[in-house]
């Protein structure tokens, strides 16, 4: 299976070319369509692939997102985190970002929130469920690389939608972002609120760097039930 990079996609698939691993074999959506995707987080995070600082209590939060339109975003390189990012990447917590996703979904500009499990030891799994329509084809799903000052995985605006047809399967590589709101640079840096916050950047340095390369921290597969 073909894997890509995580990163911030579109319905247009405006970031950094994301594809499907095959093409699509689904009919052409109907203006009514929903598909059904369960969603698989595979962690490969551990000492061997990360052997620098790695620690002892790896782990990631609970997975939150949303599916969506391309009228809102819940977070992009570049960008500064909002605080439901900012409280993800340094707590784990799937609050106050469960609330702006709500606060779009009553806009209209959200279809579902996305709430799943944690990985309580690295390497490891967990999958969930969740749901896609013609209005609302784009995944973002987060969880925190814990324990660290300000760090995460995830994808943001991740189009299931392609020419018209849904995707049949999707696999996804994960790298580590920083959200920009904490200056720590190990996973046990003692708190450090950055003032003033900065852009959402790719963690490719310090402990994320291993012999010349970046490794991934995992994949998500998202595979389509029906």
């Amino acid at each position: 299976m073909r894997l890509i990079p995580a990163v911030l996609c579109s319905c247009m698939l405006f970031a950094f070319g994301c594809s499907s691993d095959r093409f699509p074999t689904a009919p052409v959506v109907r203006p009514d369509s929903v598909a059904n995707y369960r969603v698989t987080f595979v962690s490969t995070w551990s000492d061997t692939s990360h052997p620098v600082q790695f620690p002892t209590s790896a782990h990631f939060s609970g997975l939150i997102g949303a599916t969506h339109s391309d009228q809102v975003e819940f977070w992009r390189e570049g960008q500064l985190a909002s605080p439901g990012i900012q409280a993800m990447a340094e707590l784990g917590s799937k609050s106050p970002l469960d609330g702006e996703i709500t606060s779009a979904i009553l806009a209209g500009t959200a279809r579902d929130t996305i709430s799943g499990g944690a990985i309580a030891r690295s390497p490891g799994q967990v999958s969930l469920e969740t749901q896609v329509s013609l209005a609302h084809p784009l995944v973002t799903l987060v969880t925190m690389i814990a324990p660290s000052p300000d760090w995460f995985v995830g994808v943001g605006g991740l189009a299931l939608l392609q020419s018209n047809r849904w995707v049949d399967s999707l696999t996804v590589e994960l790298y580590g972002w920083d959200a920009g709101t904490d200056d720590g640079v190990t996973y046990i840096a003692m708190n450090a609120p950055a003032a003033p916050h900065v852009p959402i950047s790719r963690l490719e340095n310090g402990p994320f760097l291993v012999g010349g390369q970046v490794p991934s921290l995992g994949t998500y597969t998202f595979v389509r039930l029906r």
